[in-house]
């Protein structure tokens, strides 16, 4: 699927959904099992990058493989540099056709790949890293943090939804927008959210308090984006992260945990958006900047 036929006739972006939704749970068709599974995950896409996150806090390097597709993605979609030692595969939609010869949409990461069916079980991200705090938890490190606590999952996923809709994905909303009311509506929204996020965490150091969750997951990754892409490539341009004191110091608290920080690669990110989104940015020239301190205490 191209970008084209997610934008609605108003000009809104409207994503696509998620072809594979199989679970991997106990006693299903794709049990939970170290070494039967694939996570196929990208440093610059932010619905993969949470992946990564959540795989490394948990201490699930050993029991989950992950592979790193090349941030530029072409016609082809996304490409597994060399080849993969898994499956042998040079680009990811080898995989979605392997599963579903029929498949016509865009082939997205991340999506996690059954060794053993020799098929794709999900593309499904919202439920990947749900997949990973509860299916796995047998196999989570010793002082793994509990993400995905059963007293706050109510919690967890109503604000979820909130960032996601404002702010995750909303930030595609303006970024792909082509009617300036589908812009407005869409970047409105963004700084909405922002602000409200803003006041949450001016009395807590994570969102749900004093304790790291599913939802500081979610956010981080469109924080870590915001100044270096979305300002200016999705047109977010109102404010910027660093015009925000408690979200800019939220944001640095978890950059300075190693598995947010081991996962984020600034050179990915920026590659991927202006060389890839041609659409947006056709010269494919990397913006130099901005500069930021994200080890500053």
């Amino acid at each position: 699927m191209k970008l084209g036929r997610e934008i609605s006739d108003a000009g809104r972006f409207v994503r696509q959904p998620n072809r594979f939704t199989a679970r991997i749970e106990a006693g299903g068709e794709h049990p939970p099992e170290p070494g039967r599974y694939q996570l196929y995950a990208s440093y610059a896409c932010p619905w993969a990058h949470r992946s990564l996150i959540v795989r490394e806090l948990l201490g699930l390097q050993d029991i989950v493989g992950a592979t790193i597709v090349d941030p530029i993605r072409d016609e082809k979609g996304w490409r597994v540099p060399g080849s993969d030692p898994v499956t042998g595969v040079e680009y990811l939609s080898e995989l979605y056709l392997a599963t579903d010869p029929d498949y016509q949409g865009r082939y997205t990461v991340p999506c996690v790949w059954d060794r053993t069916a020799k098929r794709l079980v999900t593309n499904d991200y919202p439920q990947i890293t749900l997949t990973l705090e509860t299916a796995f938890a047998p196999w989570h490190a010793q002082d793994a943090p509990d993400l995905y606590p059963v007293e706050l999952r109510g919690e967890i996923d109503a604000l979820n939804e909130v960032i996601f809709d404002g702010l995750n994905n909303g930030v595609y909303k303006a970024g792909f927008a082509t009617s300036q009311e589908a812009y407005d509506e869409a970047v409105t929204a963004v700084f909405d959210t922002l602000d409200l996020l803003e006041e949450r965490l001016a009395t807590h150091s994570y969102l749900h308090g004093d304790m790291l969750t599913e939802s500081d997951v979610r956010l981080y990754p469109t924080l870590a984006r915001f100044d270096a892409v979305y300002h200016s490539h999705f047109k977010c341009a109102i404010r910027r992260l660093t015009d925000y004191p408690a979200l800019w110091a939220y944001a640095r608290s978890l950059y300075a945990i190693p598995a947010f920080h081991d996962t984020t690669d600034f050179d990915h990110i920026k590659r991927h958006y202006f060389m890839t989104q041609t659409n947006i940015n056709p010269s494919r020239i990397v913006p130099r900047g901005p500069e930021l301190d994200w080890t500053a205490g």
